[in-house]
């Protein structure tokens, strides 16, 4: 027969550090009694009371100066009133999950808000609950609560504050959280399930799905208990609920292939110890396991520890996280992250695990206060000290701008950039990097002062560095680049291809003859360029633009001949005559004497650069590509053909 141990059976945490409270009240030699049982487990009730611990019904029962335990289901404020007037010392053994709850149905009637209990009526840990609130409203599950909300329609608009009892099943609670969340209107809610009772359920079930046989160890009051029968009985054939080892006969198991055991909140290690070594022969596992469960419940907590458990609930306030011991752990909101705009349910959702930093231990109360943020911060002091010794780039984002440069918040850390270490030219406005993801290499890291201090540039030389090699390595003629123009000359631009600088001949930019190379880019463009020749020894490259493929002398000679007119554009004036242009690339000379139709001294008395006249093709030089334009030509023709009209109108007969 295989026999399967739930994990997570027997005490949670809150029962646990009640014993243990009692425990060492009863080892101090005080007169210590408890206000009720301290958990509901006849088993361990007779053990204290050997320790001489007795159970007092009242607290006019306290005897003054005695120590009066507060059992894990904790209790109303009258109580605490009622043991201060009999002169009783009280040790709070409330659990931390439902003393938490107290302060939130508390905090809710105190902001004008209507507190809903999910819950046993009749159960301890709700009668105490509701003893937090002047007017609570108990309900047991989504049925009764949409009776509830039917009895007056008004209260679907209510405030409302709902929580729930801690060893509830997630079924019930959902249940009324679904009607919550369709009906009402100003709903407050605070999933205040026990994170272990839901995972003891949970693995409770998954027993039952694959075993014959459920063992339920618990004591018959014990309400979470009772929670495991059921869910057990709704999946597997036999269930059979116990309170000891003797209440057990293996033999009645012969003829079952697999058992499943669980135990209650309440049930303590040694009883289920005892029905495992009765029911198997594997006794040496069980006890190391129990052992390193004992280990796990007795360690200490100290500030400034990091920390591992498991988110078991998330509320609008705090995230719960079990830690494994006896302590309780939250997490407030504002220190779960540094990002205002984050949500929470983006970042952390229930069963994740997490690791976080111990920001305060209250051993009284059995509540420790964590934080993410902070451990995240460490990480991140860890992460950029190693950055610096490794002398790895980080990255980071800009946020803001002061006198010496710019602040780059990495992972969470400030590191200022000096304005000559930003990689912006000298005087240029450090704003333009706002908001922006930049890279740099960590000098220096004071952590006692809380200063780092970074450099962008040195990242981009290494980087620029890094590609000129890869450049420098593939360059070969007539390979294309996509270039950023870095800067302008009288005779060219300089044209960055990847961490190397060539430079465009202003002869290479157009084919048009221009005067600058301003006429055609600008510093900031992206061009195509292709390599035309490169020198690796004197590092020197020379780069064009223009498409040889496209040859303007054949795109002239398809379209023009000698004898056709062209419309050109003067582009330069000499003694000798004007050079313009008949098609980009091509440009044509008109002589001076070509120009007008009488004698000039210069050509800028007639002509002006940028002009556009009509001019006569009257010469084309294939051999040494040059073009003769003439506009005497076109005005000695007009004059000729003026005068043949006149002539012709002289001669003409008159009809009259």
């Amino acid at each position: 027969m295989r026999v399967e141990l739930a994990k997570s059976a027997g005490f949670c945490y809150g029962v646990r550090r009640a014993v243990e409270m009692v425990q060492q009240a009863a080892q101090s030699g005080d007169s210590c009694v408890m206000l009720g049982p301290v958990i509901h487990n006849d088993q361990v009730i007779a053990r204290l009371a050997e320790e001489g611990v007795r159970c007092i019904s009242s607290p006019e029962q306290a005897i003054p100066g005695q120590t009066v335990v507060i059992r894990s289901h904790g209790e109303g404020p009258e109580t605490y009133c009622s043991l201060e007037r009999a002169g009783g010392r009280v040790l709070d053994a409330t659990c931390p999950n439902v003393k938490r709850i107290h302060q939130i149905v508390s905090d809710a009637e105190r902001r004008g808000r209507q507190p809903v209990i999910i819950g046993a009526r009749d159960h301890p840990e709700v009668t105490a609950i509701a003893g937090w609130c002047r007017s609570p409203v108990v309900l047991e599950n989504a049925a009764q609560f949409a009776d509830w909300l039917d009895q007056e329609p008004e209260r679907r608009d209510r405030a409302l504050t709902m929580v729930s009892q801690t060893t509830s099943t997630r079924e019930i609670w959902d249940g009324c959280i679904e009607k919550a969340k369709k009906e009402c209107t100003n709903a407050e809610i605070f999933d205040t399930i026990c994170g272990a009772t839901a995972r003891r359920q949970q693995e409770a079930q998954q027993l039952a799905l694959r075993n014959e046989v459920m063992i339920i160890i618990g004591d018959p009051r014990s309400s979470n208990t009772r929670r495991l029968a059921e869910l057990c009985r709704n999946l597997c054939g036999q269930v059979v609920w116990i309170e000891t080892a003797a209440q057990i006969d293996p033999a009645q198991f012969q003829a079952v292939a697999s058992v499943g055991i669980t135990a209650g909140a309440s049930t303590p290690a040694w009883i289920i110890k005892e029905v495992y070594d009765k029911m198997s022969e594997e006794n040496m596992e069980i006890e190391e396991s129990f052992a390193e469960l004992l280990e796990k419940s007795i360690k200490t907590l100290n500030t400034g520890d990091k920390v591992t458990g498991v988110v078991t609930g998330i509320t609008p306030t705090e995230i719960y996280v079990d830690l494994g011991t006896k302590h309780a752990g939250y997490i407030p909101v504002s220190e779960l992250t540094d990002d205002s705009s984050a949500k929470v349910e983006d970042l952390v959702k229930v069963g994740d695990e997490i690791e976080t930093y111990v920001m305060r231990v209250n051993d009284q109360e059995g509540v420790v206060t964590l934080s993410k943020k902070r451990l995240d911060t460490i990480k991140s002091w860890e992460d950029i000290e190693q950055a610096k010794e490794d002398k790895t780039p980080v990255e980071g984002i800009v946020t803001e701008e002061n006198k010496g440069g710019i602040v780059v918040s990495v992972k969470g850390v400030r590191v200022f950039v000096p304005a000559s270490q930003s990689g912006l030219p000298r005087n240029a406005s450090m704003s333009e990097l706002l908001k922006q993801h930049v890279r740099l290499r960590i000098t220096e890291v004071n952590r006692a002062r809380h200063r780092v201090v970074g450099s962008i540039r040195a990242v981009q030389y290494e980087e620029r560095a890094a590609a000129a090699e890869k450049v420098w390595a593939e360059i070969e003629e007539g390979k294309r680049y996509t270039g950023v123009v870095k800067s302008l000359t009288s005779y060219g631009a300089f044209v960055d291809i990847g961490g190397v600088d060539g430079m465009v001949h202003i002869s290479e930019l157009s084919w048009s003859r221009i005067k600058h190379p301003s006429e055609v880019v600008s510093v900031g463009d992206t061009i195509e360029v292709y390599v035309i020749s490169a020198d690796k020894e004197k590092k020197k490259i020379s780069l064009g633009v223009k498409d040889h493929s496209e040859d303007p002398w054949a795109k002239f000679l398809s379209t023009y001949g000698i004898g056709d007119v062209a419309n050109v554009k003067v582009v330069k004036l000499m003694t000798f005559g004007a050079f313009a242009e008949i098609v980009p690339g091509v440009d044509g000379l008109i002589h001076i004497s070509q120009i007008a139709d009488h004698r000039i001294e210069k050509p800028g008395d007639v002509l002006s650069e940028g002009q556009k006249v009509d001019a006569k093709i009257i010469d084309i030089d294939t051999e040494n590509k040059k073009v003769s334009l003439s506009i005497r030509a076109l005005l000695e023709e007009a004059a000729r053909q003026e005068e043949s009209g006149t002539s012709e109108m002289e001669e003409e007969p008159d009809e009259a």
